[in-house]
């Protein structure tokens, strides 16, 4: 498989000395896009603000790590965009999902409040 992909799809291996910094900054990757998923639904739930610093934060730290593990692991081209177009998404899906959530459960309190306290399932 030679050609233009090849450029693409080839990924130069990574020397010991790159695996811990992989290893460590791969590690980071989740501990940060789990602190900072936490800290957001813990801001919106208990109506915090001052929480989304802190969110953001482990977000800076997760863009951080995910610089560090691509270059560790000698990710170019392609493989650059994918991470780039991660860190957008893992950026705007709290946002989406809170908003999703908030809206269900508006809708779920107008109904119970239409049919006296139980959500009505039954169809007429």
């Amino acid at each position: 498989m030679y050609g233009p992909l090849q450029s693409f799809l080839m990924i130069e291996p990574v020397e010991l000395q790159d695996f811990f910094i992989a290893f460590f900054s791969g590690a980071m990757v989740i501990v940060c896009g789990a602190l900072y998923a936490l800290i957001f639904a813990w801001s919106r739930v208990y109506h915090r603000p001052r929480l989304m610093l802190l969110a953001y934060v482990a977000y800076a730290l997760l863009f951080i790590s995910v610089a560090a593990l691509a270059d560790a692991m000698h990710l170019t081209g392609l493989w650059q965009i994918v991470a780039g177009t991660m860190l957008i998404g893992y950026l705007l899906a709290p946002h989406g999902i809170w908003h999703l959530c908030v809206a269900t459960h508006r809708i779920e309190q107008q109904s119970s409040t239409q049919t006296g306290g139980a959500v009505n399932t039954m169809k007429e």
